[in-house]
């Protein structure tokens, strides 16, 4: 019979306080609830934890419900173990915030209120803190406007003894573009034309977010006109329809074309300027050797000094200037080059007793560099 029993005491759970465990409603009283959790007497509720009765939060336990509840009292004065419905729910939560933080699971979270070090938010229930330091860069600033918003966050710090958990925006943000880097990756291919808005400009290209990862249009790759500055042609925040075409997946770097939507007017240059044709054009710049005309859009031509007159002529500005319009004939027209050679001194009179030459092919000078 002894024996019987130790073995029976050994099957009755042993409680602490603080452990969490599960029960059953065994009945619902006007001030308590008992409940069956396998010890060797049921545990009781205080009916103050589920609230005023016709309260729409009062908690609603009936006979046979199956609830996890709290050790607050492993036996009182009556030999009952006193329980707590609200502290058990509680507990459970910091027990998924832990898990949650382990897991790296981005999750939701309601900013409550602003103190000097951060923001004061709702995650899952718990009051968490949002560091400055850890607001996303958008709104690292004016962390004001996420207040009364709902924000994606991680996790950083569960801390139930010191109640303390710590959460970041930037942490979310960052996986979250990382997650779409990789999708758009996964989507995209060289040739594609997509959409996209200007993010930042640079001295060599502009950026353009694609949405989850940014490509760069190189200045080379603005226009099939010479570009000065990448501001000539766009600004922050302008919206853009661009060619993909380049992916680097190692780098993560997409390149992408401005001109390249629009055809290569240096395709039927030979056609559209045969040798011996009269062409009008601007003046763009002046150089010692000669000077630039603009005859069409993305089309450049080289007036060299020796063609600008049948005299000698020391200085270009001495005859011509940016801004100028001209008349020229073009000598030679090389697409493979890209370049384009004109004269004005074959439009003018031959001085008499000047011995005829033929005309020469200047197109060994490039109109992006300041070579001689």
């Amino acid at each position: 019979m002894q024996d019987y029993l130790d073995l029976e005491d050994q099957s009755i759970r042993q409680l602490s306080h603080g452990d969490i465990v599960d029960g059953v409603v065994v009945r619902v009283d006007a001030d308590e609830v008992l409940v069956d959790i396998g010890s060797k007497s049921e545990g009781v509720i205080s009916n103050r934890e589920l609230g005023m009765r016709g309260d729409p939060n009062a908690i609603q336990l009936s006979d046979g419900d199956e609830i996890k509840v709290y050790v607050l009292q492993p036996e009182n004065e009556d030999g009952n173990v006193v329980l707590s419905l609200r502290r058990a729910k509680a507990e459970g939560i910091w027990t998924e915030a832990a898990e949650r933080e382990q897991a790296g699971e981005v999750v939701e979270a309601e900013v409550r209120e602003q103190n000097k070090g951060g923001l004061i938010v709702n995650v899952l229930g718990l009051r968490g803190f949002l560091p400055t330091s850890q607001v996303s860069r958008q709104f690292a600033n004016q962390p004001e406007e996420l207040l009364n918003q709902k924000i994606q966050v991680k996790i950083l710090e569960v801390n139930r003894k010191r109640n303390r958990l710590i959460v970041s925006q930037k942490a979310a943000m960052d996986e979250d573009r990382a997650r779409q880097r990789e999708e758009l990756f996964e989507k995209l291919k060289v040739g594609d034309v997509v959409k996209g808005r200007v993010s930042g400009l640079t001295t060599y290209g502009a950026f353009v977010n694609l949405g989850g990862a940014d490509g760069l249009i190189h200045i080379s790759e603005l226009s099939w006109d010479r570009v000065n500055s990448v501001n000539e042609m766009l600004s922050v925040g302008d919206e853009v329809e661009v060619k993909v075409i380049k992916l680097d997946h190692e780098l993560s770097r997409i390149s992408l074309s401005l001109r390249q939507m629009s055809e290569d007017p240096w395709e039927t240059i030979e056609q559209r300027f045969p040798p011996g044709s009269l062409v009008k054009g601007e003046v763009t710049k002046t150089k010692k050797y000669g000077a630039f005309l603009q005859l069409d859009d993305g089309i450049e031509g080289l007036l060299h000094i020796s063609e600008l007159t049948w005299e000698h002529v020391e200085k270009t500005e001495d005859l011509v200037k940016p801004g100028d319009k001209l008349e020229v004939m073009v000598l030679n027209a090389d697409k493979v080059r890209r370049r384009i050679s004109l004269s004005l001194k074959q439009l003018q009179e031959r001085p008499v007793g000047l011995p005829e030459q033929p005309a020469q092919d200047y197109s060994q000078y490039n109109d992006y560099s300041d070579e001689e």
